[in-house]
């Protein structure tokens, strides 16, 4: 049995990567980052691995063998892959981790997961609607906000967009028109 079966399911799930490719021959995986120093959570012993929209009960976790940073991705050696094959049917896992594990978010600096579902509304108190997502760019992370039938809009995270974030409102004050 693996070292990790043992491991409670968490009560929440902060997603910090997605695996990219296998690399290698003995079963170790790229990661994309999705979150800032992905050297600091790379050092915690397990990370969990499941589906986007999986709720985070079904989530499992797995034994972080070994992990280091290779240009903009991390090359894992995870546990519940033990080789090239395990590794080739990864592509798109997500990696993450219990909340309660994480260290908490410097001023001015969010978990992409607490964005998501807060309402987004502009300086004139209009509803833009809802995050359900964020986009990592070059130049900066985009906001995904959806609103009517299958309608997103993109704004850009940055502070001349984004006036305030109210974890406890869940809500987004933005300056942005709804026409734009």
């Amino acid at each position: 049995m693996p070292e990790s079966a043992g491991l409670a399911p968490p009560a929440d799930i902060v997603v910090l990567g997605k695996i990219v490719a296998p690399y290698g021959l003995r079963g170790a995986v790229k990661v994309h980052p999705f979150a800032d120093d992905p050297l600091v959570w790379a050092k915690l012993p397990y990370w969990w691995v499941g589906q986007e929209g999986l709720a985070p009960e079904l989530w499992r976790p797995t034994r972080v063998i070994k992990c280091k940073a290779h240009g903009d991705v991390l090359i894992a050696e995870l546990e519940c892959l033990p080789d090239r094959n395990a590794s080739e049917a990864a592509h798109g896992v997500l990696v993450g981790v219990p909340r309660a594990v994480l260290p908490a978010a410097a001023k001015d600096e969010y978990y992409w997961g607490d964005l998501i579902g807060l309402d987004v509304v502009n300086t004139r108190d209009q509803s833009l609607g809802s995050v359900l997502g964020l986009i990592e760019t070059s130049a900066n992370d985009v906001l995904r906000v959806g609103y009517g039938e299958n309608k997103e809009r993109l704004l850009p995270f940055v502070a001349a967009v984004v006036l305030d974030v109210d974890l406890t409102a869940r809500c987004i004050r933005v300056d942005w028109e709804m026409d734009w």
